[in-house]
């Protein structure tokens, strides 16, 4: 990251840090809507579930908190960034280094092993190969695949394939864990699995940002922002999380 990034005493306290966001996408003639005003703030280490129906503005949101798009106007600050002033090349430096990304999808390279899926972020990092190898076996270990680094994804379970994309999520050691709807493509069982793998993980001290429609996935989050219309309608702590 180059000397010119802007530091502001608004961001410090909070991990994330938005102010008055919105995000217009232009169709054709038509300015339409997705986010207005959200007002948020994120601090290290917890854990937040974003609800909503579909066309809520949640995407849209998660995008912008991992650089993955940029807002129309308002602040975003990152660790005391403010991500509107960064080149595409420090955003896409922010997307490998600070923000673990999950999908639905999952998105793993289908002819590469378990091993070659979680080394890859650190490839593009300018990892030494002795150290990303250390990296990736640690990663598989803490999401309980070290008996399947050799495996490609077919060969293993939709489960198994997701635990395969957290550890790659987990393996720059991210500022933020974001997941997208991660047990969608999951049975319930196996769904089960991966909430309680992410329990574990913020236990652990993770930061876990989890976009979903499912109450149920909702119910394990400390904290519940609920979007309706692109505005933020709800924003409420869990009664487990004394």
């Amino acid at each position: 990251m180059n000397s010119n990034i802007e530091t502001s005493k608004p961001g410090d306290a909070s991990l994330i840090h938005f102010k008055d966001v919105d995000r217009t996408y232009q169709v054709g003639q038509i300015k339409v809507p997705a986010l207005r005003q959200i007002n948020m703030d994120i601090v290290r280490g917890e854990y937040v579930a974003i609800m909503g129906p579909s066309g809520s503005g949640k995407s849209t949101l998660m995008n912008l908190i991992g650089c993955l798009d940029t807002l129309t106007s308002g602040e975003y600050w990152l660790s005391g960034d403010d991500v509107s002033k960064l080149t595409d090349n420090e955003l896409a430096h922010i997307r490998n280094r600070r923000v673990g990304f999950v999908f639905q999808t999952f998105n793993l390279l289908p002819r590469a092993n378990a091993f070659r899926n979680v080394e890859l972020p650190l490839i593009y990092a300018g990892i030494t190969p002795r150290k990303r190898k250390d990296m990736a076996l640690k990663a598989l270990e803490s999401v309980g695949l070290s008996d399947r680094i050799n495996h490609k994804p077919t060969e293993l379970s939709g489960g198994q394939r997701q635990r395969v994309a957290i550890a790659r999520a987990l393996v720059n050691n991210p500022s933020i864990i974001l997941a997208d709807e991660p047990t969608g493509n999951l049975d319930s069982a196996t769904g089960e699995e991966i909430l309680q793998l992410f329990t574990d993980l913020h236990a652990a001290g993770n930061t876990m940002i989890v976009v979903t429609h499912e109450e149920s996935v909702a119910a394990r989050a400390a904290r519940v922002v609920r979007l309706l219309d692109g505005r933020i309608v709800s924003d409420t702590l869990n009664s487990h999380s004394d």
